[in-house]
């Protein structure tokens, strides 16, 4: 069939035409996503939000240890800034840390120091006896001991030392730290303890001299307890000028001498049985005396008798008076000890003197003193201070419970007392 122009025209012009775009739907599903962003940033920020103090809490350490290589804090005014928690941690640590050698050392030096100014004291003293031998020759013999300057008066130093140092000398010298000899003279001794004071005069030494002495001072041996560091000074091994340290190992000893008790201090510090001396403390007072024949033990350690307890008698010396003696070997009767063996509260005689002022009184061992020249003595320290005060060669009274057939009764024996040689 023939087409017709009309059919052949309307082909031709057909189009194909885009689908309409619907602008209300694009815009509907933009705000949709501008929304759902929203959202999820707000739910970012919260999980950041709950999560943050965990977060700084799991780094805050690593940030504040490089901070000491930075730039400083401001200083906060005095007065007002409190140590942080790591510096007193810091502090704890220093204190507990343990001693090297080096600490050591230092302590050791401190110590040294300490007994090196203190030596001003210490002397050296010669004793010279003179004697014949058994082919009637002639001879000298020489002995070496330590003594401290304790004391000093106008003209002359009061020097501290032992009896056995001087024997029956006919000579004494004394030397000093700078070398320099004097002659010495003997003040006075206990024969009770074997306490001893001499006597150097100020006119026998140079200015020099002079100026170098130091009198030692008297500290409290009540301070003295077990484990307290001392120093020994004099010849404790035999050696003068010597410096030894050490520590107290007990305090609780007790020797018992004729009318007196003394406390004895042990240490750990090696000593010659023929030792004299002094032992300080660290600061350099004087708490004690060599005395090596009142050791208790077989070990070649240091002994000293409590320098308070001796003060009484060193004062005695001081002053060249006698020391008056009885004659009794004494204890306390304690409460314990009373009620255990039905005694009377006292101070129990344990032993009496042969020829002694007690025997020619009357008095007898398990006798129990309560009254010394009518001042009461119940312990064995009011009866020592009560016997010192009296005057040898003088009679007073000592009352004593003596035990009989009905009981103990009360005793009154009138002693005059004397001086041991």
């Amino acid at each position: 069939m023939k087409e017709t122009p009309l059919q052949k025209s309307d082909f031709v012009r057909e189009q194909i035409k885009d689908k309409p775009k619907n602008r209300k739907r694009l815009l509907v599903r933009l705000l949709t996503s501008v929304l759902c962003g929203a959202a999820f940033s707000l739910a970012a920020c919260i999980v950041v939000l709950i999560m943050l103090p965990y977060i700084q809490k799991r780094l805050a350490p690593e940030q504040e240890a490089p901070d000491t290589q930075g730039s400083e804090a401001p200083a906060e005014p005095a007065g007002t800034q409190e140590p942080s928690e790591t510096e007193e941690t810091q502090k704890v640590i220093e204190v507990e840390r343990e001693m090297t050698i080096e600490d050591y050392q230092r302590l050791q030096n401190e110590l040294y120091a300490i007994g090196t100014k203190a030596n001003k004291s210490i002397v050296s003293i010669t004793s010279v006896v003179s004697g014949t031998d058994w082919f009637d020759n002639s001879y000298e013999q020489e002995g070496l001991g330590s003594g401290a300057v304790i004391g000093e008066t106008d003209t002359a130093y009061l020097i501290l030392t032992e009896r056995k140092v001087i024997g029956d000398a006919s000579r004494i010298s004394v030397t000093f730290t700078d070398d320099a000899v004097a002659p010495a003279s003997l003040v006075r001794y206990d024969g009770n303890t074997g306490v001893a004071v001499l006597s150097v005069e100020k006119a026998d030494l140079e200015e020099t001299t002079r100026r170098t002495v130091s009198v030692i001072e008297m500290g409290s041996s009540g301070s003295v307890h077990k484990g307290t560091i001392v120093i020994a000074l004099g010849s404790p091994l035999g050696t003068n000028y010597s410096i030894l340290t050490g520590n107290i190992t007990a305090t609780s000893n007790e020797i018992s001498t004729w009318d007196c008790n003394y406390s004895v201090f042990t240490t750990d510090i090696a000593a010659y049985k023929n030792g004299s001396g002094i032992l300080i403390n660290v600061a350099g007072e004087l708490v004690g005396v060599v005395m090596q024949d009142y050791s208790a033990s077989s070990a070649n350690t240091l002994t000293a008798v409590a320098v308070s307890e001796l003060k009484p008698v060193i004062e005695l010396l001081f002053a060249d008076k006698d020391i008056p003696y009885v004659g009794l070997h004494v204890s306390t009767v304690t409460e314990r000890i009373a009620a255990a063996y039905d005694l009377p509260k006292g101070v129990y005689i344990k032993e009496v003197a042969m020829d002694s002022p007690a025997m020619s009184a009357g008095l007898q061992s398990g006798d129990v003193i309560v009254e010394v020249d009518g001042t009461k003595a119940v312990t064995d320290s009011e009866y020592r201070d009560a016997v010192r005060k009296l005057i040898p060669g003088e009679e007073y009274e000592i009352v004593v419970m003596r035990q009989g057939s009905g009981g103990y009764k009360s005793v009154c024996c009138t002693v005059e007392p004397g001086v041991r040689h």
